[in-house]
């Protein structure tokens, strides 16, 4: 116990640390041991490297001791002369029958199928007949036919399936969309002078000042199918003259005559200007 308290005058890094912490845990003891198990390493390794090196030649050194010693031996080369050839008498024969005559094989004649080229054949004249002939002909007064060749007659026409008949495609009109550009426009009974003159009588001038002077608005409305007036709109600058022409223009009773593209009644949206004069 005294040991523990004792004080170190040069504490190493590891205790400096470590101080006043458990030094029973795994890492200071790791620290401590570090340099030892190091320098152990150290030494282990390069002893384990010394003998993997010098290994080899220790074995070939054992190798070369154990070794029989060679004899050598010298072979003397023998000269090999070379042989003689020999000569062999052969008896006297009668020489070989001289060998026979080749056969003449049989000519075979080609005939080769040449095409004559063609020749333009020359042309025959007819000399005339002498003048003492020429003499005895007698011309005609009258006028002989001769042989007629066979009139021409041009095929037949093929059979015809049947007639084609151009057929016109009249565009679709709907009921329900209003349209400005019809063929036939929509007509008021007696004109637009009568119907421009309704409203004027029916124009309710004290609904206006007075003072206005000339006020002017566009009336819109749409004549439908059946020649009644809807959706009347007034379009100018003066509010009251835009009302009271709105509500004469609806006064008008009188049905008109519906627009008509290809024959059929449209709907057909109608474009009046009005103008007027107040003093």
């Amino acid at each position: 116990m005294a040991d523990e308290h004792t004080y170190n005058t040069t504490p190493t890094l590891d205790e400096i640390v470590f101080e006043n912490r458990n030094k029973a845990y795994g890492a200071f003891d790791l620290r401590t041991s570090y340099r030892s198990v190091l320098t152990k390493a150290f030494i282990f390794g390069t002893v384990l490297f010394l003998v993997c090196a010098i290994t080899p030649f220790v074995i070939m050194k054992i190798k070369q001791m154990n070794a029989k010693e060679t004899t050598e031996v010298n072979a003397n080369l023998i000269d090999i002369l070379p042989e003689q050839e020999q000569i062999i008498e052969t008896p006297n024969e009668p020489p070989p029958p001289p060998p026979p005559p080749p056969k003449e094989e049989p000519k075979i004649e080609v005939i080769q199928n040449v095409v004559p080229e063609p020749v333009k054949a020359p042309k025959v004249e007819t000399p005339p007949p002498p003048i003492s002939k020429q003499l005895e002909t007698t011309t005609g007064v009258v006028a002989q036919e001769g042989v007629k060749a066979p009139a021409y007659a041009p095929p037949p026409p093929p059979p015809s399936t049947g007639k084609v008949q151009s057929v016109e495609v009249k565009p679709q009109v709907s009921e329900q969309q209003i349209y400005t550009e019809v063929e036939q426009l929509a007509e008021f009974p007696g004109g637009i002078n009568k119907f421009r003159s309704s409203v004027q009588n029916n124009f309710d001038t004290g609904a206006m000042e007075g003072d206005e002077g000339k006020v002017q608005t566009v009336i819109t409305f749409v004549v439908e199918r059946d020649g009644s007036i809807t959706d009347v709109k007034a379009d100018g600058s003066n509010k009251t003259f835009n009302a009271e022409a709105v509500r004469t223009v609806k006064s008008v009773k009188n049905k008109w005559s519906p627009a008509k593209i290809n024959g059929q009644a449209v709907r057909y949206r109608y474009r009046l200007p009005l103008t007027m004069q107040f003093e």
